[in-house]
């Protein structure tokens, strides 16, 4: 394929450049938004909006079981296969190729699935969180799908969970799951100090609603994540809602790692992880000292809050 994604692996941790994947990433967006916003129409309800989002698994992203009726269903994207499968407990199932095709097509492709399992299904049916927001039925722009470049950044997203995970268990106070925003399309993990936090200012997310974003971030936090951008290879980040006065200042480690003041984020490149003798450290000294951070900046009550994983 020519001009296909140029990428390798190094140990277990597979190398994706972002430029070389750019529009099969940005169409793989609108695809998880199509399937997520499926999730938000049939899922309870859940604070900070955790009912939405994706997870990986053994295969790719899924929603895990959403209710309907007196049943479930699930849909995962399949990036070893490379198709979306519609799974009813019932025992029916529907798939959809993933392959180059234009979003108003998968968009049709998945609801018509939907319709014939009996699904009865209404979205939003525009993208949020980006600009400009092309109702997907008429999104003909982003059709680009590279399964070589879809499975690697699987690879990512399975060795960013398995140390996002890892870190998450030594935290007893309240915090996420570690799952896939796709507004965003990032993988994240957030922590709560347990306080209110400030109303989130208005605007500054693009075809985002204010009330939102003010649930989202109702309460004092410290998150961090990985997201295909802010890196040759895409980037881990971490931040904290509100900043406390000496964030942006603290000594977060590896020396590989930054305060981003455009993005009022710590950053730390894929690549420098990946090419790491040890990733897995280099990744949890990032997390552990950017969490630091936001604790020791904004007063919390660490005693209470951390503690090791039960046995």
């Amino acid at each position: 394929m020519t001009g296909r994604t140029q990428a390798e692996r190094v140990g277990t941790w597979p190398r994706l450049r972002v430029a070389d994947w750019a529009e099969t990433r940005d169409t793989l967006h609108m695809w998880t938004q199509i399937v997520g916003k499926i999730r938000l129409a049939h899922a309870p309800t859940a604070n900070h909006w955790w009912q939405v989002t994706l997870y990986v698994s053994a295969r790719g992203l899924t929603t895990s079981a959403i209710p309907y009726g007196t049943g479930v269903f699930d849909i995962e994207f399949d990036f070893v296969d490379h198709r979306l499968s519609i799974r009813v407990s019932d025992g029916r199932r529907r798939e959809v190729m993933l392959e180059p095709k234009p979003v108003s097509q998968f968009y049709a492709e998945v609801m018509g699935a939907l319709g014939e399992l009996d699904i009865r299904t209404r979205i939003n049916p525009r993208p949020n969180e980006v600009e400009p927001a092309v109702p997907f039925a008429e999104d003909f722009r982003h059709a680009s799908y590279d399964p070589h470049a879809a499975w690697l950044f699987w690879g990512q997203l399975m060795q960013a969970n398995r140390v996002l995970g890892r870190f998450r268990s030594h935290f007893v106070g309240k915090v996420s799951l570690v799952h896939f925003f796709w507004g965003a399309m990032d993988l994240a993990c957030t922590r709560f100090s347990g306080r209110p936090a400030p109303p989130h200012p208005c605007g500054g997310i693009p075809n985002c609603p204010d009330w939102v974003t003010r649930e989202a971030y109702s309460l004092e936090l410290s998150s961090c994540g990985f997201w295909p951008g802010g890196g040759e290879e895409g980037a881990f980040y971490a931040y904290a809602y509100p900043e406390p006065a000496g964030f942006a200042d603290y000594a977060v480690r590896p020396e590989e790692a930054s305060y981003r003041r455009d993005l009022g984020e710590f950053v730390l490149p894929y690549e420098a992880a990946a090419t790491a003798a040890d990733p897995d450290r280099m990744l949890g000294e990032f997390l552990q000292s950017s969490y630091e951070a936001a604790a020791e900046s904004g007063g919390w009550d660490r005693r209470a809050l951390e503690g090791e994983p039960h046995p």
